[in-house]
């Protein structure tokens, strides 16, 4: 039976919110949710568009990627050891004393550039990686992942002004548009009103997709990599559901910061297993 590309990473997607919730769940702490909803991007990201040598992290002309919302890091592990870079068995130690794999991602960890958690920070590490590149006469690509709550962080705008000053071209900014933060809906905190706007007037080519349908995702993808090389940065706004695949979770902050039981892990992962596939 032929396995088309979309069903290959819908599989790899759901394998990615398996192993984050269950890592979170053996932490007793953590933010799945956050990891649900960007996993389709991560999917399509790491093993569909970004150019890098999976065994060699390190490289200097790998494609960057940052997660700047450093609190979905489960999401990130699960992707390395999806790639075979550590075993799966060791996500279970996430959070623990012991291990490198803390609740925010570190740079002890080889396929980690830089600290993130700190909300806001991401996006202007990215951008100075991306004039590194330039400086470097290096063609690689750096990819940003934030929150929509981090939108409200004054650092990002500052970036996104820097960036499309100086035409940072080779830089793909995504935000996962789930409308949850922290403490509530994001709407309710503090409201982002039109955000396509906002950053089309900050000089940046904005591209709009469901983050939670991976044919759009791929598509969305593969219009923001054409756009690279022009000229402006490139933005991709990311409309998802927060905890997506999990139906007690779904479109909910009550997870945000809160790690399932047992039981819960065992609803959890009977919905999601049925979804993986034969990827």
């Amino acid at each position: 039976m032929n396995i088309t590309i979309e069903e290959t990473l819908t599989g790899i997607a759901n394998q990615l919110r398996i192993d984050s919730i269950a890592a979170t769940t053996a932490a007793g702490s953590g933010h799945p949710t956050s990891c649900c909803s960007a996993a389709d991007l991560v999917a399509a990201l790491f093993f569909g568009h970004m150019r890098y040598d999976p065994k060699n992290p390190r490289y200097a002309n790998n494609d960057r990627f940052i997660l700047s919302k450093g609190h979905a890091a489960p999401l990130l592990y699960a992707a390395w050891a999806e790639l075979g870079l550590f075993p799966r068995e060791h996500l279970n130690t996430l959070r623990e004393l012991s291990s490198d794999l803390e609740g925010h991602p570190t740079p002890r960890l080889s396929f980690v550039d830089v600290a993130t958690g700190s909300l806001g920070q991401g996006l202007a590490v990215g951008v100075g990686m991306a004039l590194c590149a330039r400086l470097d006469n290096l063609d690689y690509r750096t990819y940003v992942l934030m929150g929509d709550g981090e939108q409200q962080e004054g650092q990002v705008w500052e970036a996104a002004m820097y960036a499309a000053y100086n035409k940072m071209d080779h830089v793909i900014a995504t935000i996962d548009y789930n409308g949850q933060q922290i403490d509530g809906p994001v709407d309710k905190i503090l409201s982002l009103l039109d955000l396509k706007a906002k950053w089309e007037s900050f000089g940046w080519i904005v591209n709009e997709f469901d983050g939670n349908k991976i044919e759009d995702v791929i598509k969305g993808l593969e219009l923001a990599k054409s756009q690279t090389g022009k000229g402006k940065p490139v933005m991709n706004l990311m409309k998802t559901v927060m905890g997506f695949g999990v139906d007690y979770m779904m479109g909910s902050h009550k997870w945000h910061g809160v790690a399932p039981n047992d039981e819960e892990l065992k609803k959890a992962l009977d919905q999601l297993e049925e979804t993986i596939g034969d990827y």
